[in-house]
């Protein structure tokens, strides 16, 4: 069978996307080896993102680096079935005239949320569905305060165009129940996401507790409120460091919030995923404060594989991911993360229990071939009449 994957976005450039993509590429090329001929994947990745300079030879599958839109269609044209990943209007439109199967994989909101993070600007707070409401002027509102009035009013037009082209999909796959719920499409499937199970990482023996932060430093990701958070815990004790991986935008708003507490805090900026294990062992907790734009959480999944304990907000993907294996606050309540981080410090054998807790429900949740095989069984699927 001839898969064709379409991505936005692909390595070099760093997302929990691209890394989904890839495992799911490299898990369908070896299936296909280990099977015989006639069950076996013929693997061709599609992206908008440009060459890098590095050796792309050892990808085990095909890769077509900024299709143009003709070179677009004769790749769906040669496939079985069109994965896309997010609810790209293009090549759903080329699958739909050319009658190929399509499934579309939705990493975001885009076919329920103009701006595709589910996050009200004016308020900074989760949006509570606007445009599934109907109410498209706070989406008009929410929009024009990023984009401008222009942008917003095109965002706006093509939202609807996408949820008509994804209910055409054979398949809409979701992430987590929680965004299935949100996104209410036709023909939904939930397929957690498969994350590689390293060996869990006891933390280290250090001077003060670690408590880390990792995520890309914007509005949405809430690393200000573990920032405030931490100044209201350092009012009882101050025997506990916060380690912040990341980079993005806000990192310089956030070094200035955390100035008074000097040497507690660190950034560490963007760490290759090679020494990721390494710098997060001796974490006691892993925090995030999210405050919208989660349909899934991975470095959620992928620290709970390591064995650490989560503190996470209560928006639906997280809250989904982690279950009873760890610690649940309200969406941008400062006063109840701090909390949650107080009883993590007070309680560090509570906290390893959670942790490992953790490892066994992600063992259990987030199975790579359990996430290659759901896709087989979505690709093969006959048609419904």
């Amino acid at each position: 069978m001839k898969i064709l994957i379409y991505t936005e976005f692909f390595f070099p450039i760093p997302g929990g996307v691209q890394t989904i993509v890839s495992e799911l590429a490299r898990g369908l090329t070896e299936y296909g080896a280990d099977h015989l001929p006639e069950e076996s994947f013929e693997v061709t990745v599609a992206t908008r993102t440009p060459r890098s300079n590095s050796n792309e030879d050892s990808w085990p599958f095909r890769l077509v680096r900024r299709p143009s839109p003709w070179r677009l269609l004769q790749l769906v044209r040669a496939a079985d079935v069109v994965h896309i990943a997010g609810p790209a209007l293009l090549p759903m439109m080329i699958s739909l005239l050319l009658r190929k199967p399509f499934v579309v994989e939705h990493h975001g909101f885009q076919t329920a949320c103009p701006n595709g993070l589910m996050f009200f600007e004016p308020n900074q707070q989760p949006c509570p569905g606007h445009f599934m409401a109907k109410q498209y002027m706070k989406c008009f509102e929410c929009n024009r305060e990023i984009v401008g009035k222009t942008k917003s009013a095109y965002w706006l037009t093509l939202t609807p165009i996408r949820r008509w082209l994804s209910n055409r999909a054979r398949h809409n796959i979701v992430p987590t129940n929680w965004l299935g719920s949100v996104l209410k499409m036709q023909r939904t499937t939930t397929v957690y996401h498969g994350v590689p199970a390293p060996r869990a990482t006891n933390s280290e023996s250090v001077s003060n507790p670690v408590i880390a932060f990792q995520g890309r430093m914007v509005t949405t990701k809430g690393a200000n409120h573990l920032i405030a958070a931490a100044h209201l815990v350092r009012r009882e004790r101050s025997d506990f460091e916060l380690k912040l991986i990341g980079d993005g935008p806000q990192l310089h708003n956030l070094r200035t919030m955390s100035a008074d507490l000097g040497s507690q805090v660190e950034f560490l900026g963007h760490v290759p995923d090679d020494d990721l294990d390494k710098v997060l062992s001796p974490a006691v907790a892993v925090v995030m404060p999210s405050l919208g734009g989660e349909v899934f959480g991975l470095v959620a999944a992928e620290n709970m594989m390591r064995g650490k304990l989560l503190i996470v907000s209560d928006i639906g993907a997280l809250k989904e991911l982690v279950g009873e294996a760890g610690l649940v606050f309200p969406a941008g309540s400062v006063e109840a993360l701090a909390a949650c981080i107080r009883s993590t410090l007070e309680n560090p054998a509570g906290a390893a229990a959670l942790g490992m807790a953790a490892r066994r429900r992600a063992l259990r949740m987030f199975d790579r071939q359990s996430m290659i095989q759901a896709h087989i069984s979505c690709y093969q699927e006959k048609p419904r009449h």
